[in-house]
């Protein structure tokens, strides 16, 4: 199985406590992350548990979803990748999630991390 095979069978349900892990220890909440994560994924608090209670891949979300029409604006690099050169649709959507996440635990205010790419 490749990388982006994986990364497309992983569900937000096993990631998001490691996102809540990563933020928390920096003095971050949890409402700051499921902000930025319904901002991004255009869906509502309900929404957002819903799609970790019903355990939906990263696929099923990014086939379902549509993300904010303006995610394609983030940029930068993100576990070695850059994120805007990933060629593989669901994984770079995941590397999305990733970067703006790392943004939020580096301190970046959550409106910043919005408006950044609001541009």
């Amino acid at each position: 199985m490749t990388a982006d095979e994986r990364m497309a069978r992983m569900t937000l349900h096993a990631i998001y406590p490691l996102y809540l892990a990563k933020i928390e220890k920096k003095g971050r909440s949890k409402a700051e992350l499921d902000e930025i994560l319904q901002w991004i994924t255009q869906l509502d608090a309900d929404g957002l548990v819903r799609v970790q209670a019903e355990k939906w891949t990263f696929q099923e979300l990014f086939d379902r979803l549509d993300l904010h029409p303006n995610a394609s604006l983030i940029t930068g690099v993100i576990c070695g990748y850059r994120v805007e050169n990933i060629e593989n649709p669901v994984s770079q959507k995941v590397r999305y999630l990733d970067k703006i996440v790392d943004e939020l635990a580096k301190g970046r205010a959550v409106e910043k991390i919005k408006r950044q790419t609001d541009r």
